[in-house]
């Protein structure tokens, strides 16, 4: 059989389980992979130490706090289970685990998952 004759060009082969992950990556993956090559290329010409970065930098970072802030006080029902001293527990958790094992952001995170996890196993109704 040769490639032309293939069932991948039937329309049949693609209405089946396969459709959903192609169209997250034509649509989601190839979008975004697209401006971050882009990015790559611009931002190679820029000083690390210039004003304009250290401003992205501090912008960046504030949205992640307020990120974090808004899941801590607002959670989705998946961590409304666990109680607000949890949940901030948890972020201090990531935090100090950050700090210890020299700035490791996957530590923080790691850590800061598995007790929020612990809390809301441990407080599920």
């Amino acid at each position: 059989m040769s490639l032309l004759q293939a069932d991948i060009w039937r329309w049949e082969y693609w209405q089946g389980g396969f459709w959903p992950y192609i169209a997250l990556v034509i649509f989601g993956f190839l979008p975004s992979e697209i401006w971050r090559t882009v990015s790559v290329f611009i931002a190679s010409g820029i000083d690390e130490k210039s004003e304009f970065l250290e401003w992205v930098r501090a912008v960046a970072t504030a949205l992640l706090a307020g990120v974090v802030a808004n899941i801590l006080l607002n959670p989705p029902p998946a961590l409304a289970s666990a109680p607000l001293w949890a949940r901030a527990g948890a972020v201090l958790a990531g935090l100090i685990f950050y700090r210890l094992l020299g700035r490791s952001v996957i530590a923080g995170v790691i850590a800061g998952v598995v007790c929020v996890i612990i809390a809301s196993a441990v407080y599920a109704p």
